[in-house]
């Protein structure tokens, strides 16, 4: 695994990990004049570690961290950042507020199991923004929904930059056990509102094509009618982690039926069912 952190405006750098999968999240950098605002954590303590340590570099405290969902993927390295401030939706606060499961963990995410100690724990929120806000000057929130009931991504309008975080996936297959591909189809018209370049949770930095990419593959598990086999021939066709699938196309049945709770596909998974 290698990560590359790349400056994608003045002051503005994503942190790139590869090869792109679901246990190698993106993280990203804005530097102010205070210091640092920093967008998701990564999926483990050993991935934030490595990361804080080229930040060090930077010669400026890590201020703000913004999760844009309380998924592992995202808030996996929380500990690492304990003396800044963290931004998240209510929904991100109340499931950090519990306490985790390593074995679960382990189970979702294999490859990194050994990251994930019976003391593994979050950190958790200590500012929720569930309106559109001003971080700093050069930096924005905007609550969208989809990947959960609630996410947050962030935007700097000076420079373009979007980071999308758990709301974008370019190349690696989503994973929705508990958000609504139909509503996170709708959102990502949004989310292309707020800038051209978008820095995903997951994949390469992209744009336009991209984000359709994504929502024609959302709207695909939307009206699969719960049958991963339904889904066509599509730019996912190359996409990793396409085992998703079954997954994304149960969870949207499930909520055309009116039925919460996780798919069953995702308890197999976890070892739950």
């Amino acid at each position: 695994m290698n990560a590359q952190l790349l400056t994608v405006a003045p002051g503005v750098s994503g942190w790139i990990q590869m090869p792109f999968g679901s246990s190698r999240p993106n993280a990203g950098v804005a530097v102010d004049a205070d210091g640092i605002t920093l967008i998701d954590t990564l999926a483990s303590p050993a991935q934030a570690h490595e990361l804080a340590r080229v930040l060090e570099t930077f010669h400026t405290p890590v201020r703000r961290v913004v999760l844009t969902s309380s998924h592992i993927a995202h808030a996996g390295g929380t500990e690492q950042f304990w003396t800044a401030a963290f931004y998240g939706r209510t929904q991100t606060s109340e499931h950090l507020d519990q306490p985790v499961d390593p074995t679960l963990l382990r189970r979702l995410l294999p490859d990194l199991a050994d990251d994930y100690s019976d003391e593994f724990a979050t950190r958790p929120v200590t500012h929720t923004v569930d309106e559109p806000a001003w971080l700093t000057p050069a930096v924005h929130l905007s609550p969208l929904d989809g990947e959960m009931a609630e996410n947050l991504v962030v935007d700097l309008p000076g420079a373009g930059v979007v980071f999308a975080g758990a709301m974008a996936s370019f190349g690696v297959t989503p994973l929705v056990f508990d958000g609504d591909p139909s509503a996170w189809a709708d959102s990502l018209d949004a989310l292309l509102d707020l800038g051209d370049r978008i820095i995903p949770g997951h994949g390469a930095p992209g744009g336009e094509a991209e984000v359709r990419a994504l929502q024609a593959y959302l709207w695909a598990c939307t009206e699969a009618d719960g049958d991963p086999a339904a889904i066509p021939a599509g730019p996912w066709d190359d996409w990793s982690g396409r085992a998703n699938d079954e997954i994304n196309c149960e969870r949207a049945a499930m909520l055309a039926r009116g039925e919460e709770g996780p798919p069953g596909s995702m308890l197999r998974r976890l070892g739950l069912a």
